[in-house]
């Protein structure tokens, strides 16, 4: 056996070490959790559902669940994605709600383990441990915190980007699946993959993506055949859309007549526009490391919905901001006070329905543009 094999053996080895013990403190730890204090329940409550053929978007059912599990509250928590995503935990139907919180929790990291590794990678396999700073991105803590799915957005972009790279372009289109979760955050940049995909006749991703879909939606199907139905019945009598969020879009619209929905839509539709500008004027050299990075920063921050914990699909930007501020020979603290504004007011349980967020999105682009400014792709 060669000195390299023997040395990926042992690091392979420590990996699972580690990933073993914190498989056990994440056992302990959750052991006394109750489960129905998380938001993990809302995926939990309607897989139950459906995999006992029962409507996952009927409230009276999804409340009964909730409650059973240790849900406290007199109106039950929706999950409000499209059929077809419900695919994506479909496996929290077979357990009971603390043994599920246990298995999500492990497995986002596990997920979150393998996005920091894959982004290593990308970035030419840096001499440096700054990539494992990504275990402390503040929207990340708060997945962890709340039990969130948003970690499958960032493993997403992140398996995206490395399919792209190698030319896998099926896979490439296939891994985008997990967007259809919460496409409204992916809007801006939907607009110019689409028009990349043509541009360069890449419709290989279009295919993995509809492959994608397809298969969701005939698993969903399958077990409840009347789920889209459902789904347009409860959008229809839902209130998501009257309450305040901490996002710009949602923000404006406050301010200026909230009674007018449609204003939540006008930074989304800008930012579609310049999408289609910047890709104009950047097609012959677009690298999806670089502008398309920008793009989901913009996508992101003109997002008309969203949370703080959304901002996970952010990561691999905040990375590579961090990777090209060390090659342009530029100070890291401004990304490092920012970063950390952010996960003292996680730690500090500020309310996320407060405007105390609003900062967030425009910070990682400034981030972003500060570090990589007249620099070249970190990459090798």
């Amino acid at each position: 056996m060669t000195q390299s094999r023997v040395r990926r053996l042992g690091a392979g080895t420590i990996v699972a070490a580690g990933f073993l013990v914190i498989a056990v403190a994440v056992t302990l730890g959750l052991a006394k959790t109750n489960p129905g204090g998380k938001d993990f329940i809302e995926y939990w409550a309607a897989e139950q559902a459906m995999v006992h053929h029962s409507n996952p978007y009927d409230g009276a059912t999804i409340l009964s669940l909730e409650q059973a599990a240790g849900f406290d509250k007199a109106r039950p928590e929706f999950w409000y994605s499209p059929p077809p995503a419900l695919v994506l935990a479909l496996p929290l139907g077979f357990f009971s709600a603390k043994t599920g919180l246990i298995v999500w929790t492990l497995f986002h990291f596990a997920c979150l383990s393998l996005s920091l590794w894959l982004l290593w990678q990308i970035h030419g396999r840096p001499d440096t441990l700054l990539h494992l700073c990504g275990y402390l991105f503040a929207p990340v803590v708060l997945c962890f915190q709340a039990g969130q799915i948003s970690i499958l957005f960032l493993l997403s972009v992140v398996l995206f980007l490395h399919f792209i790279e190698k030319s896998w372009r099926f896979l490439a289109g296939l891994v985008l699946f997990p967007c259809v979760l919460k496409p409204h955050l992916f809007l801006v940049f939907g607009v110019v993959l689409v028009i990349w995909v043509v541009y360069r006749r890449a419709y290989a991703i279009a295919a993995g993506f509809a492959a994608a879909v397809f298969a969701g939606s005939l698993v969903t199907f399958s077990l409840d055949p009347h789920i889209w139905s459902q789904y347009r019945s409860m959008m229809r009598a839902g209130d998501m859309m009257n309450e305040y969020v901490a996002t710009l879009s949602v923000s404006l619209r406050f301010v200026l007549d909230r009674q007018a929905v449609w204003i939540q839509f006008v930074p989304v539709a800008i930012g579609c526009l310049w999408a289609i500008w910047y890709f104009a004027t950047r097609s012959e050299r677009w690298d999806w490391m670089h502008e398309g990075l920008i793009v989901l920063l913009v996508s992101v921050m003109c997002a008309p919905y969203g949370w703080f914990f959304d901002e996970s699909l952010l990561l691999p930007a905040v990375l590579t901001a961090v990777v090209r501020a060390r090659e342009n020979a530029r100070p890291l603290w401004p990304i490092g006070l920012v970063a950390a504004a952010a996960l003292i007011e996680v730690y500090e349980s500020v309310d996320l329905m407060s405007p105390f967020y609003l900062w967030s999105t425009p910070a990682w682009l400034a981030c972003y543009l500060y570090a990589s400014r007249n620099g070249a792709p970190a990459r090798r």
